[in-house]
């Protein structure tokens, strides 16, 4: 397809000087001469053979055909500039801050990274841990914002831990949380092993606190009601302030933990946790990512919500 196009500097001209109603101060965004901008205003004129400015003795106004002409050359503008940014980005490559829980990091997201890394070698991903990635009471994803300024080249992509809930983000919904108990394989030889809920009378509880949010996080209480037995003291055991220390002593065989199913299959299927257990104590929070409006067009923020969210469907599959 063919397009009869006016000149491009007449075009932005117009629209510096619609938006001033002055072609003093559009010359003066544009670093010219006020004659200038009048010139590259009369030549958009006579291509269009219409009137787009009334010249009043001491003010400007836009005619009814400028007044209908500008919405859409601003947003033609705007578009060409975001096309000509992301073929920038997408030739040059660009930093990608990647901000999330640091279990997400450390068991599901970097054991994948080599693939992605592949696929894109022009992208610097940064890799940023962070608690407030975890929805706190009444939580939105807003907060780890502050402070970007998304004009800027780099991009960041938060993965978020919680209820989803995030206006003014595009969200796409990565997986669930359920929870189940896993333990060492050397506790199922031990001279206790694990073959019914009630043995866990003989070993210690290990419980993951990094959830500040203590209505939402999963519960021993919850479990022992879930498998049918009582008598049992939830809250005993040894207690961590990061996820990434109990996921530690579960896998030294300090005691049992409750884990987010996802985030240990790998684990699990390379022998060093066992799940003894079918109980699976479902969970509201799920894993998002959550992406500004304003970048998620980038090529590289595309890039890696398609695989995230690829990854996501393959691990879901496998369960």
């Amino acid at each position: 397809m063919s397009y009869r196009l006016p000149p491009l500097n007449a075009l932005r001209a117009f629209e510096v000087a619609a938006r001033h109603l002055s072609f003093k101060k559009a010359a003066g965004e544009l670093s010219v001469t006020p004659t200038a901008v009048s010139h590259q205003i009369k030549s958009l004129e006579e291509f269009l053979d219409l009137p787009l400015f009334r010249r009043l003795p001491r003010a400007l106004e836009l005619t009814a055909q400028g007044q209908a002409m500008l919405p859409k050359v601003r947003e033609g503008l705007e578009c060409f500039a975001v096309a000509v940014e992301n073929a920038h980005e997408h030739a040059a490559g660009g930093r990608l801050l990647v901000v999330c829980p640091s279990s997400f990091a450390t068991r599901w997201l970097v054991p994948r990274l080599r693939c992605f890394n592949l696929a894109q070698p022009g992208v610097n991903l940064h890799i940023i841990r962070s608690r407030d990635a975890i929805d706190a009471e009444q939580s939105l994803a807003a907060p780890l914002f502050d402070g970007v300024d998304l004009r800027e080249e780099d991009s960041q992509v938060v993965i978020r831990f919680g209820n989803g809930g995030y206006p003014g983000f595009r969200v796409d919904r990565m997986f669930g949380s359920d929870y189940i108990a896993v333990c060492s394989p050397k506790l199922m030889q031990s001279a206790t092993p694990l073959r019914e809920p009630a043995d866990l009378r003989f070993q210690v509880l290990l419980h993951d606190d990094s959830m500040t949010n203590e209505p939402a996080r999963p519960s021993w209480e919850e479990w022992f009601r879930l498998a049918g037995v009582s008598g049992f003291d939830g809250s005993a055991g040894t207690h961590f302030s990061d996820s990434g220390l109990a996921f530690v002593a579960a896998v030294d065989g300090l005691g049992v933990a409750l884990a987010p199913k996802p985030l240990v299959a790998t684990a699990i299927a390379q022998g060093q946790l066992v799940a003894p257990f079918d109980i699976v104590l479902e969970q509201q929070y799920a894993y998002y990512i959550v992406t500004p409006e304003a970048i998620a067009g980038r090529p590289a923020v595309q890039a890696l919500r398609h695989w995230l969210l690829e990854e996501a469907r393959a691990e879901e599959s496998r369960r």
